[in-house]
């Protein structure tokens, strides 16, 4: 794998130039399919719902991660309406600068706006009920993404939830050079996720997007 992702620091600055020079937009986190926002929304509310409630194997709805958040868009539509606190991480600044006026008045209920890249953040151990990581897996090493799992698991409250929401690849890794990212199949997702010591809860494929974009799947772990 190290011969997709390169010279590490590279892989990571090269990332971060990327998304520095991204307008701090909807349509920019989406890469220019800014129309697909209410698709992606409602498909992730039906998915979250089924675990959010009481009783067993059922999830609290206290705090909320937002990996990867950019501007909010998923904080907005998805985890503020659902959760009482949201935490916000992005690696560009400028992103989480614009979270604060996009997001409007429920930004009184984000807490923390976080600037990490996701290699080097630690979640507050036994904080959240979920913790979302949508279109952000990529920019990170195989490596990496494992330990980031495993730290995303001591970050989780009694009953909580890790939710991976991303492209999945048809056959092995395709890297992406203009970003500094990859995109893996489902088989070698799989394996790390086991690799970190989590479970399968429940995947589905997003459906209703686009033909020309990759397959999206969303997976709850714990």
């Amino acid at each position: 794998m190290d011969d997709v992702f390169g010279e590490e620091s590279a892989f990571y600055s090269k990332a971060e130039d990327y998304w520095k020079q991204v307008s701090p937009t909807v349509d920019g986190m989406l890469g220019g399919y800014g129309s697909i926002s209410s698709i992606d929304i409602n498909g992730s509310k039906k998915f979250l719902q089924k675990f959010i409630g009481e009783g067993q194997g059922k999830t609290g709805s206290g705090f909320a991660l937002d990996c990867g958040a950019g501007i909010g868009r998923i904080s907005k539509r998805l985890l503020l309406p659902l959760f009482r606190t949201v935490d916000l991480v992005d690696v560009t600044q400028e992103f989480l600068d614009k979270a604060k006026v996009y997001l409007g008045e429920d930004s009184k209920r984000v807490e923390n706006y976080f600037c990490c890249g996701l290699q080097d953040f630690q979640p507050q151990p036994g904080r959240y009920d979920v913790i979302w990581i949508q279109w952000v897996i990529g920019h990170l090493t195989d490596e990496h993404l494992v330990e980031f799992l495993r730290r995303c698991q001591g970050g989780l409250r009694a009953g909580g939830l890790i939710v991976i929401k991303d492209n999945v690849a048809y056959e092995g890794v395709v890297p992406d050079e203009v970003d500094s990212s990859v995109c893996r199949d489902l088989p070698l997702l799989h394996r790390l996720v086991q690799q970190a010591g989590l479970g399968i809860v429940c995947e589905e494929q997003q459906l209703n997007f686009p033909e020309e974009i990759y397959q999206v799947w969303t997976l709850a772990l714990r």
